[in-house]
């Protein structure tokens, strides 16, 4: 299938192509070019029908060209340890898998987009030196790793917080999902920074109508209950427990016919969602709060009236369009969150948000208008305005600010402003890379002294375990 003339084929490289905020900017930044007559062909080391957005899923219906390639000789992880030595060598893997089958050269890239993981950047620029690399930084990784209070933890990590440094230079353009990452990834690496002017290149949600949009009362998922609404991944750093005790902090009175539902991403093959989802059952316990999980639709509209807390674990995108249209009330409770997708979708369904005032919801939501910023360290303010939404906003305040959403995300927000951006800065770095000489031995010798050093230490814990 060539694209269509005068258009670029872009080949995505992304490690797990599952359900995430991560996962969904990849998605819609392929649709989004593919929209607009590029031809688009996404490599990851993992997708799971089962588990992935329905993008990624279809690929017969023609919506995205998804191949599953480098996953056979290293594993995600060691007895559950070594995640970032692994992903290195499944992405090192996956790139020289479709190189030597010439699969790639095939396709005749002239843009590579890479996120969330840049150690195979040096290796296709040395490949494909005069292809243009277009990396996403949606956080520094080094930042995001737990446990670095360990001495022999910080002392794994060097190398790899080197690597992620040195491998982000390879690239022609680094774009990041918000000011505020910026900033970090500024101070983190202020040599980089001077190097090249960061790209801020805000994550999008579709905003075209969905056949949905406007169903009945009577399709929602309930017609006849106050929703308080939380989406996120059963992660602990996504703070949903923040969300269970403001809700308690509810006088029980005025919790009779509300429900609190925790939606969100979780994966039985990911330890820390299991993990979480039993912690938070046991905080809502601890709360006196009654509660219940669920996995389906089905299941969940059978759950009893008096149920206070609902966990719904694994929402597809057809189930979170009915509990947004449901929903009084969207609480995105993560701090310092990058940037954040959920509000975005809360606001286009004219419903308001409460947000952490830290990180990318300050430059998406606009307090009192779309929704409120609240410390999340005062729980009480939370709750505040719980009560506020649930018992005292009238219905002309609530049309108001139901209105305001929309207009916001359709304006700032949309797929086709950010396919716009990434072609442009695609327009950019092909100029520039159609001129660059080859890369010499420097590189080379470079690149087989990661390889060995990465493969040797694999093979010699594989050995000993």
């Amino acid at each position: 299938m060539a694209g269509k003339p005068g258009s670029r084929t872009v080949v995505f490289f992304h490690p797990d192509l599952g359900i995430g905020g991560a996962e969904r900017l990849v998605v819609d930044a392929a649709v989004g070019l593919q929209n607009r007559g590029h031809r688009v062909v996404i490599f990851t080391s993992h997708c799971d029908p089962q588990h992935c957005f329905e993008e990624a899923r279809d690929a017969f219906l023609g919506t995205l060209d998804v191949r599953v390639r480098g996953n056979t000789l290293v594993p995600p992880s060691i007895l559950s340890r070594f995640f970032i030595l692994c992903a290195i060598l499944r992405q090192l893997h996956l790139i020289l898998q479709v190189y030597f089958t010439s699969e790639l050269a095939a396709l005749q890239p002239t843009s590579f987009f890479v996120d969330q993981l840049s150690a195979g950047l040096p290796l296709l620029r040395f490949l494909y030196p005069k292809v243009g690399i277009f990396f996403y930084c949606h956080f520094p990784d080094l930042l995001l790793v737990q446990g670095r209070a360990k001495w022999w933890k910080g002392a794994y990590r060097v190398p790899f917080d080197a690597l992620e440094r040195w491998s982000m230079s390879f690239a022609d353009t680094i774009a990041v999902n918000s000011k505020f990452t910026k900033g970090v990834v500024s101070n983190t690496w202020p040599s980089l920074a001077r190097q090249q002017e960061l790209q801020v290149v805000y994550p999008c949600i579709d905003t075209k109508p969905k056949k949905d949009d406007n169903a009945p009362a009577g399709d929602l998922v309930w017609n006849d209950s106050n929703i308080i609404l939380s989406i996120n991944r059963f992660e602990r750093k996504k703070d949903v427990a923040l969300a269970i005790r403001a809700f308690a902090g509810l006088p029980k009175e005025k919790r009779v016919g509300v429900k609190l539902v925790v939606a969100g991403g979780y994966d039985n093959r990911v330890g820390e969602n299991v993990r979480y989802h039993k912690e938070l059952v046991s905080l809502a316990d601890g709360l006196g709060l009654s509660h219940a999980t669920t996995k389906t639709i089905v299941t969940a509209l059978n759950v009893p009236e008096q149920v206070e807390v609902l966990f719904l674990l694994s929402v597809p995108g057809t189930l979170k369009n009915m509990l947004l249209q449901s929903a009084r009330l969207l609480v995105y409770t993560p701090a310092n969150e990058h940037f954040g997708i959920v509000p975005l979708e809360a606001m286009l369904s004219g419903v308001p948000v409460l947000a952490c005032n830290t990180g990318g919801p300050t430059e998406t939501v606009v307090e009192g208008v779309t929704g409120w910023l609240r410390s999340p360290e005062e729980v009480g303010q939370w709750t505040d305005v719980m009560d506020m939404v649930l018992n005292n906003m009238t219905a002309k305040e609530r049309a108001k600010m139901g209105k305001a959403g929309p207009e916001r995300v359709r304006a700032n927000f949309g797929d086709v402003q950010m396919a716009e951006r990434i072609d442009l800065l695609l327009d950019k770095i092909e100029e520039v890379s159609a001129k660059r000489s080859s890369i010499k031995g420097v590189v080379t010798l470079c690149m087989v002294g990661v390889l060995v050093a990465l493969g040797g230490l694999i093979m010699r814990m594989v050995g000993k375990w």
